[in-house]
């Protein structure tokens, strides 16, 4: 499974455009990146990606499609595993505890609801 924690700050911004995209060319990523660097920067950290492990690309005409290599749900749980052993000692505990405590919403009755369904399930399931 490939590390997200190997990426620079820009490969991540590039990730995240694929992600949201679910495919892109280099000049959709282009104009989706913050202070954006050159075509030919983009292109060869496109490459990076590619020689890296996530991304592939297909072929369109002329363009290169570039896709990630992992599905996004299994980046993301690739990402949180990082998030939860780097920043919290491996603790789910203190993940949630922080998240609430950065939320800005108010969660409703029916939130809390949801997230003791959840946690009765993890229970069951023995997580």
């Amino acid at each position: 499974m490939k590390e997200q924690g190997n990426l620079s700050r820009r490969e991540r911004q590039i990730m995240d455009v694929i992600y949201e995209l679910e495919e892109a060319t280099a000049a959709q990523v282009l104009e989706r990146l913050p202070n954006p660097p050159g075509y030919s920067a983009v292109r060869a950290l496109l490459r990076v990606l590619e020689e890296k492990g996530h991304l592939n690309h297909k072929i369109d005409g002329p363009r290169y499609v570039f896709i990630p290599t992992l599905p996004r749900e299994e980046a993301r749980q690739t990402a949180l595993r990082h998030l939860l052993d780097t920043f919290f000692d491996g603790s789910t505990e203190k993940v949630v505890a922080a998240l609430l405590d950065i939320s800005e919403e108010k969660l409703s009755d029916e939130d809390y609801q949801r997230l003791s369904q959840i946690i009765a399930n993890a229970r069951k399931e023995g997580r």
